[in-house]
């Protein structure tokens, strides 16, 4: 299968917060309080329960939930204070607020949220 030249096939999101509070990103409830509420406010559409994985110990946490619009996903790392977000949708969205958000529940610093289209140049 190939992309048509010039179509995007959709966008990603790329999240990385820094100096987020430690605990938090051990904390499995908060992390899925957080992929909860873009799944809601996007208006996007699970095609099932967000999987979850707690390392252990002093260790992070993984999550991934399937879309029909694609995925989004989360990876934390207590030790460095860092998390990073994943988000494909295969179509627009608006805008979310990963600053607000992130530094309301993980405690986070900083934030910085880069995009990119997918499949917008094509393949032969």
């Amino acid at each position: 299968m190939r992309a048509t030249v010039g179509v995007s096939t959709g966008r990603t999101y790329w999240i990385d917060a820094y100096a987020c509070d430690p605990a938090r990103l051990r904390d499995v409830d908060a992390l899925r309080s957080v992929v909860l509420r873009v799944i809601a406010e996007l208006e996007l559409h699970p095609v099932g329960e967000p999987v979850w994985h707690r390392f252990p110990g002093e260790g992070g946490v993984t999550g991934f939930a399937v879309l029909s619009e694609s995925h989004v996903s989360v990876h934390t790392f207590p030790e460095t204070g860092f998390a990073a977000f994943d988000l494909y949708c295969c179509r627009e969205r608006p805008r979310w607020d990963w600053r607000r958000v992130l530094r309301e529940v993980l405690g986070a610093r900083k934030v910085v949220v880069r995009s990119g289209v997918r499949g917008g140049h094509g393949s032969r």
